[in-house]
């Protein structure tokens, strides 16, 4: 019995497993959207080989208080998670992170380019 159920096993693994192009770019704009306080449809991603590894580009605006806001209380800044910089910086490892555990792509890198700044009244929310 235990021949059958292994070739059963060896029957149920065969063939091939991909995730499409398509799929690991709507987790990595989602991925990115949270972590920069946008939603996904303003993040573009883009995917290239990197030695074997995937190297995700991303082009996005970022969360940011509103200028009247900050005027009247400089801490909001704080509010939202520190500078625009601080904030990019930080956000390129949490989005590795998350679209590496989400998809189980091996992501050799995140390179972000903040395209803009989203203006809000409230602090960023997690």
């Amino acid at each position: 019995m235990s021949g059958t159920a292994g070739a059963v096993r060896v029957a149920e693994m065969a063939g091939h497993t991909r995730i499409s192009t398509q799929a690991l770019t709507s987790v990595a704009r989602a991925a990115a959207a949270e972590a920069l306080g946008v939603t996904p449809h303003e993040v573009r991603a883009e995917w290239s080989d990197d030695d074997g590894l995937l190297a995700l580009s991303l082009v996005a605006p970022i969360a940011a208080p509103a200028l009247t806001a900050v005027l009247r209380d400089p801490g909001r800044v704080a509010g939202f998670g520190g500078t625009m910089w601080d904030r990019a910086v930080a956000a390129k490892s949490e989005i590795l992170q998350r679209v590496t555990a989400l998809s189980g792509a091996r992501l050799s890198r995140v390179d972000i380019r903040i395209s803009g700044a989203s203006m809000s009244e409230g602090g960023r929310v997690r």
